[in-house]
C-alpha cells in the first residue's frame, strides 16, 4: 500500500497561504501510476473531508473499470471511504463539546467548523478564502456541537500555530485528540484516531500489514501515519517534529520528493 497525504505531499503550498495549487504535476501523476501499475494499493489519507479529496482522486485518474473501487482515509483518520461513487464505509464520532468550551475560553474569538457531508461545512463564522473546501454554513455554536461529531475544527487567524500547540499541551484536552496545522488551525477528533488508525482499518481489510505499507507526508496530523507505516517518509519542506518521527527525508513537494520517493520503489 502506497498511502499518500494530499496538502504539502502530492499539492504544492501557495505561499503565504493556508492553501494549496489545486494540480498534481506531470511527474507525481507518472509515478503513482506506475504503483498502481505494479499492484500497489494507492490511499489518499488527509486532513481534508470526503468531498475535498474526491477532486484529487479525479485528477489523479486513480479509479477506473479495470480497478476496484478507492479505499480513501479523510478527516485525519475519523472516516474512511469508498470511492466512486463515495461511501462511507467507517466513521469514528465524540462529544466535542467539553473540548471546544474549553478552547474558546481561551481563545473567545476563535472560528469553529464541523463538516456537513456532501456540501462543505457549518461555521461560527466564515474561515479564510481556501482554507475550506465546499460550501459554508454560517451556524450557531450550540447547534453546531449539539450531536457526535468525527471532527472539530478550531481557527484563529489571530493566533499562531505555536500558540495553539502550547494551549492543546495546557489544557490537556482529556477524551480528544489533537493536532496542530500549519497556522493557528487545531483538529479535534476522537481519541485514537489518526491517518494511522484510518489505513490500519484498510490494511486489515485488504489483509495487509504496516510493513506493507509506504507512507509519505509533511505535517503533524501525519506523525502517527509515517511512525505506523513500515516506511514513513516526510517530504523535505516537512517541519522538524515530522522529519523527526520518518525513516527518511523526500525533497520537497517543490521538487516533487513524493514522486522521487515513489520512484524507487515503482522505477520508470
Amino acid at each position: 500500500m502506497v498511502a499518500l497525504d494530499i496538502d504539502g505531499t502530492l499539492l504544492k503550498w501557495i505561499e503565504g497561504l493556508g492553501a494549496t495549487h489545486e494540480e498534481i504535476s506531470p511527474a507525481v501523476h507518472a509515478a503513482v501510476h506506475r504503483a498502481l501499475a505494479g499492484g500497489a494499493h494507492v490511499v489518499l489519507a488527509s486532513g481534508r473531508s470526503p468531498h475535498g479529496m474526491t477532486g484529487i482522486a479525479d485528477m489523479l485518474e486513480l479509479h477506473g473499470e479495470e480497478r476496484d473501487r478507492l479505499w480513501v482515509v479523510a478527516s485525519n483518520g475519523a472516516v474512511v471511504f469508498r470511492y466512486p461513487p463515495l461511501e462511507v464505509v467507517h466513521e469514528e464520532t465524540f462529544d466535542a463539546r467539553p473540548a471546544v468550551a474549553a478552547i474558546l475560553e481561551r481563545h473567545p474569538h476563535a472560528r469553529v467548523a464541523v463538516e456537513e457531508r456532501g456540501f462543505g461545512y457549518r461555521v461560527t463564522k466564515h474561515f479564510p478564502e481556501g482554507e475550506l473546501s465546499g460550501e459554508m454554513i454560517v451556524t450557531d455554536l450550540e447547534d453546531l456541537v449539539a450531536g457526535p461529531v468525527s471532527r472539530v475544527i478550531i481557527r484563529d487567524p489571530d493566533a499562531t500555530a505555536e500558540e495553539f500547540v502550547e494551549l492543546a499541551e495546557g489544557l490537556g484536552l482529556h477524551g480528544t485528540n489533537y493536532v496542530v496545522g500549519w497556522t493557528a488551525w487545531l483538529d479535534l477528533a476522537p481519541v485514537g484516531v489518526s491517518k494511522a488508525s484510518g489505513l490500519e482499518h484498510v490494511a486489515r481489510v485488504l489483509g495487509l500489514e504496516a510493513a506493507d505499507v509506504l507512507a509519505i507526508g509533511d505535517g503533524r496530523n501525519d506523525i502517527e501515519m509515517l511512525q505506523w507505516a513500515g516506511r514513513g517518509v516526510a517530504m523535505g519542506q516537512a517541519i522538524q517534529p515530522v522529519i523527526d518521527v520518518a525513516d527518511d527525508v523526500a525533497e520537497s513537494v517543490y521538487d516533487d520528493g513524493a514522486a522521487l520517493e515513489i520512484g524507487r520503489w515503482f522505477p520508470a
